[in-house]
């Protein structure tokens, strides 16, 4: 008899997904159970997309009030998490991508 075997490596892509939002003027980046929050730029209407997602370092295209294109924006993860005193290598490790969710 076969036994199914889950382990870390067997679980949905979907567990290892974090969640990219703003609202008024706070960016948002929810996983495992965490929804930190951080100040975002003042003109900020919303994030587009996710361009790139490396260990902590996010390259996002994001709409602001003052320009009718995308502009590409730099969100660096690891030093809000030491301010908030969470483990950035522990945190961000099972992470493997970034999507833009909004409520």
């Amino acid at each position: 008899m076969q036994q199914n075997m889950k382990g870390r490596d067997n679980i949905s892509p979907i567990g290892h997904e974090a969640i990219l939002s703003n609202a008024g003027n706070f960016t948002a980046f929810s996983f495992g159970g965490y929804n930190i929050r951080f100040r975002a730029p003042y003109s900020l209407e919303r994030y587009i997309d996710v361009v790139k997602w490396e260990d902590g370092y996010l390259v996002v295209l994001a709409k602001y009030r003052h320009n009718a294109r995308p502009e590409e924006e730099y969100i660096d993860l690891k030093p809000i998490l030491e301010g908030l005193y969470i483990d950035p290598a522990t945190f961000l490790k099972p992470i493997k991508s970034v999507r833009i969710a909004y409520a």
